[in-house]
């Protein structure tokens, strides 16, 4: 069952969406447009900045608005999102597997139709800077639409069921090697590569004590790191043969300088605006710092 949530003095006080978009020097930023054709993992620099569901503390999360702010700021080459299913199998753009916390309303959003998902309208954090509005919450095929081919996008399957239908999205598109897709799950991992998708495993602190991610490099592309992991941990996920390994999630210059320092060539972010003003400590500076 899907219920309204009451509507706070936030939404009726939100003016339009703040387009004044800044670049890496403090001006305006032109888009990341790299050549002809579609924008494809081969072409990310050395180390890679990925804006973690737009960067999610400087624009509302998994919207609409907050992609395309973050793509247009040019702070992060790959934008991140998360994807979940409806009652009638299309794939759309929330993290939880409920709408209580950014949206009006409250229920599972498995609950939902296409057509009733185009009632759902997101609720964007007080604490955010600049000015949001309340907007349509997007599905993943509008996100692909607008932004596919342009910059690489980072999609979590939050639902795996969904896979065989993301993959159409994506293929129908010309974008597999334009989307890496997401999961905590090596066994879900296999599947994402055997359906000929860049895949991108995400691992936690408590998970990476144990893991031996050499065992994966065959079928991942990506492997996503916990920040709050050990130094141990970090190494041997960055020595493993996987050859991207991204650190997730950074709020802080510090925790990006050591994620680079420990060998890490992505940087998984909630601020990309506010990492893109710190310019990174010398390793030398960073290694004495952790005691080494």
């Amino acid at each position: 069952m899907v219920t309204r949530i009451a509507t706070t003095g936030l939404a009726a006080a939100a003016s339009a969406v703040s387009l004044v978009l800044t670049g890496h020097g403090g001006g305006p930023a032109e888009p990341l447009e790299w050549g002809r054709g579609p924008l494809t993992v081969d072409a990310l620099p050395r180390v890679t900045y990925v804006a973690h569901r737009g960067g999610a503390r400087e624009v509302p999360e998994n919207s609409m608005s907050g992609l395309m702010a973050a793509y247009r700021r040019g702070t992060a080459q790959v934008l991140d999102f998360d994807t979940r299913l409806l009652r009638d199998g299309t794939p759309v753009v929330l993290h939880d597997a409920t709408l209580n916390r950014t949206t009006y309303l409250g229920g599972e959003v498995s609950a939902l139709d296409a057509r009733e998902w185009r009632g759902v309208r997101l609720r964007p954090r007080a604490s955010l800077p600049g000015s949001w509005r309340s907007e349509r919450a997007p599905t993943v095929a509008e996100v692909l639409d607008r932004l596919g081919g342009r910059i690489v996008l980072m999609l979590e399957a939050k639902d795996p069921r969904g896979l065989d239908r993301l993959a159409a999205l994506i293929r129908a598109r010309g974008l597999t090697r334009s989307v890496l897709v997401n999961t905590n799950d090596p066994e879900v991992a296999r599947r994402i590569h055997r359906l000929g998708l860049l895949t991108q495993l995400w691992r936690s602190a408590r998970q990476l004590r144990t893991d031996r991610p050499e065992r994966w490099r065959a079928h991942v592309d990506v492997l996503d790191v916990d920040i709050k992991a050990r130094d141990v941990d970090l190494m041997r996920a960055v020595r493993s043969g996987i050859p991207r390994v991204w650190a997730h999630t950074v709020v802080s210059p510090g925790q990006r300088d050591r994620a680079l320092a420990l060998g890490c060539n992505g940087i998984i972010t909630d601020t990309p605006g506010r990492l893109a003003r710190h310019p990174v400590r010398p390793i030398g500076t960073v290694s004495r710092a952790l005691g080494r």
